[in-house]
């Protein structure tokens, strides 16, 4: 496994010299497209930081979650995982931060552990996964996706409930 990457790197080499393909220029070719869909995507995922950022320290996020855990806990969700379920389309470092916590407080064979690690495999920081993709392809009408998007993230969390209870028997 450890040979991989150099073996594919000599691979890519050896058939590029092959079909006499000008291999510095196409890497510096490709390197120039790399940096331009950087420089497109940069602004947006830089807001989007800020955002979150933002969101943390005003305490509107836990504001939120101290809103909605009392209809979380009648629906049966744990309520350590509610956070988690709204930090996860917004951003990945800090869901899996908060993956982390709960591991650390309930542990990760708790019902609340167990259902987090569900969660945090079947969704998408859909909010990023956006902004980098269409962004880079410079589409700007986004509502239909975020709104089947952010379904697909609600159903998730249903979802790893309803998983870790039936099949692991947990809750």
């Amino acid at each position: 496994m450890d040979y991989f990457v150099p073996i594919f790197i000599a691979s890519v080499v050896v058939v590029g010299l092959i079909r006499k393909v000008p291999l510095f220029d196409a890497f510096v070719e490709g390197a120039k497209k790399g940096f331009q869909i950087l420089l497109n995507i940069a602004p947006t995922i830089v807001g989007l930081i800020v955002a979150v950022d933002m969101l943390k320290a005003s305490g509107a996020i836990d504001m939120l979650c101290d809103f909605i855990s009392p209809l979380a806990d009648t629906l049966g969700f744990p309520k350590e995982i509610v956070p988690m379920v709204l930090l996860r389309p917004v951003s990945g470092g800090g869901s899996t931060a908060l993956l982390t916590n709960i591991y650390k407080d309930c542990g990760p064979d708790s019902f609340a552990g167990q259902v987090a690690s569900v969660l945090a495999g079947s969704t998408e920081t859909t909010f990023y996964a956006t902004a980098v993709y269409y962004g880079s392809v410079k589409v700007k009408k986004i509502r239909h996706t975020l709104v089947a998007a952010l379904s697909a993230d609600f159903t998730a969390a249903v979802m790893a409930v309803l998983t870790v209870r039936l099949i692991l028997g947990s809750g």
